[in-house]
């Protein structure tokens, strides 16, 4: 091939590649238009169960950023808990920003996908509804055929959410990550803010 041909043959490449990733990467997350703190709920992932003091999700994410995080973790929360108290923990709160970390409680009691994703869409529906922002963490544990990648995807699109995916893929079953079988230590925590992170930051100091 000629070298003229050549360059003409890699520009096509790297265009089409362009184009594939503003494709997947879908629509940019909406911004917050009013409220005034950021606020990560969830369960035990977020409460930081199986963390030292100070070096759960929310205080790591809190320090690196230099911004105050309210921690609406509980532990055990199915989405459907977690629901029946999003007003007292979230929205009274005047939310602005929402780190929405749930799903894996349901998985392990094997509540059905719809229900989960319905909760899911109630959650950050009327978190959105407020004017808040939200960064929608998949929590998948490496279960299924992908399905529930594809939801919370979904979901993420259809309310203008910003989607962190699969937050435990590589740390979930590797020991010198957990604390237990369930939770992450030190280590893991730190490496699911790393992944957060950008998305909260993105959101922080855009404003």
């Amino acid at each position: 091939m000629r070298p003229r041909h050549l360059l003409v043959a890699v520009a096509v490449v790297l265009a089409g590649l362009v184009a594939w990733l503003v494709l997947a990467s879908g629509p940019a997350p909406a911004r917050p238009t009013s409220g005034e703190r950021i606020i990560a709920f969830g369960d035990s992932l977020v409460q930081g169960v199986g963390a030292s003091p100070g070096r759960d999700i929310v205080s790591v994410l809190s320090r690196r950023l230099g911004v105050p995080i309210v921690n609406a973790g509980r532990s055990g929360d199915t989405t459907g808990a977690a629901l029946t108290r999003l007003d007292s923990a979230v929205l009274s709160r005047n939310p602005r920003i929402v780190i929405v970390l749930l799903g894996g409680n349901d998985m392990l009691r094997r509540v059905p996908r719809a229900t989960t994703f319905d909760n899911l869409d109630a959650i950050v529906s009327r978190i959105r509804a407020r004017g808040a922002a939200v960064i929608l963490v998949s929590v998948e544990l490496g279960f299924g055929t992908g399905a529930d990648g594809r939801a919370y995807e979904e979901l993420a699109s259809r309310t203008s959410s910003a989607l962190v995916r699969d937050i435990l893929d590589g740390i979930f079953g590797r020991e010198a990550l957990m604390s237990d079988g369930i939770h992450p230590n030190d280590r893991g925590y730190e490496i699911m803010a790393d992944r957060i992170e950008p998305a909260l930051k993105d959101l922080v100091r855009g404003e």
